[in-house]
């Protein structure tokens, strides 16, 4: 285990022992939603085109998009709160907020502490370089400069990997940062960094990492709650059904992303 899965699992503990006493106040979260009439949904809003801040300064984008039509679905309001990536599980443990449609991969280690519903769409990890950089597999970043997200799967890869690694608080980030040349390479969701790059003119390239699988992205609420994970699965179900979640993926992305 690495060093900075070690701290993370320190602070989701200490944000669990912090809402310990509030167990038998929750064990009914669904019902206690509905009494509020509002869902507080986080995200990071700084991963476009799935989640980001206009120039009205309103958070928008596909994963608003979704968790708002969930919301809707459920008879509910959808409040978007915009959080740090990096200590996004620990607020909802801590109950800043009741769930999370941020694009958070599932994982193992991340299924022990929260539940997961969905996944609502799927991608796989994609390495992006300068053209003719000279670097076109993973052997070839050993003595290079690495950029990712801090806090997001691809860091706790990359660390593994041994890399040379910088962090950013997001993409838009990442992406000034490997135009400038202060990076050699970057790594992401490789959805989300060729639209993103797409919308700014950048050309980059990019090779996939061969090693891992396509991943899926799903909804993250607090342990204990089945009422709440099968409310939401089954809002998430009828949109697929009824084509909204293809106007969603058409509107934002410009693909069915399932």
């Amino acid at each position: 285990m690495t060093v900075r899965r070690t701290i993370l699992k320190s602070a989701i503990a200490a944000a669990g022992l912090a809402v310990f006493g509030l167990g038998a106040a929750m064990a009914e979260e669904l019902e206690m939603l509905k009494e509020k009439g509002v869902i507080r949904i986080a995200m990071s809003g700084a991963y476009p085109p799935f989640n980001f801040v206009n120039d009205e300064n309103e958070v928008v984008g596909f994963d608003p998009a979704v968790g708002t039509e969930i919301a809707k679905r459920m008879g509910l309001e959808a409040e978007i709160v915009t959080t740090a990536w990096d200590g996004i599980i620990g607020g909802l443990l801590a109950n800043k907020y009741d769930a999370i449609v941020g694009s958070m991969t599932i994982t193992e280690e991340r299924d022990e502490v929260v539940d997961f519903v969905g996944p609502y769409y799927s991608d796989r990890r994609a390495i992006f370089t300068q053209p003719d950089a000279g670097i076109g597999s993973l052997e070839d970043l050993d003595g290079k400069k690495v950029g990712l997200t801090l806090g997001e799967t691809h860091e706790d890869w990359a660390r593994e990997k041994g890399y040379d690694i910088a962090t950013y608080k997001g993409l838009p980030e990442l992406l000034l940062e490997l135009e400038n040349g202060r990076v050699d390479a970057i790594v992401n969701d490789s959805i989300a960094a060729i639209l993103a790059m797409k919308a700014k003119g950048q050309e980059f390239e990019m090779f996939n990492d061969p090693g891992t699988e396509p991943f899926g992205a799903g909804i993250a609420i607090r342990e204990g709650n089945p009422e709440l994970a099968s409310a939401m699965q089954e809002a998430l179900d009828s949109m697929m059904e009824d084509g909204t979640y293809m106007e969603l993926a058409m509107e934002w992305i410009g693909a069915d992303i399932r």
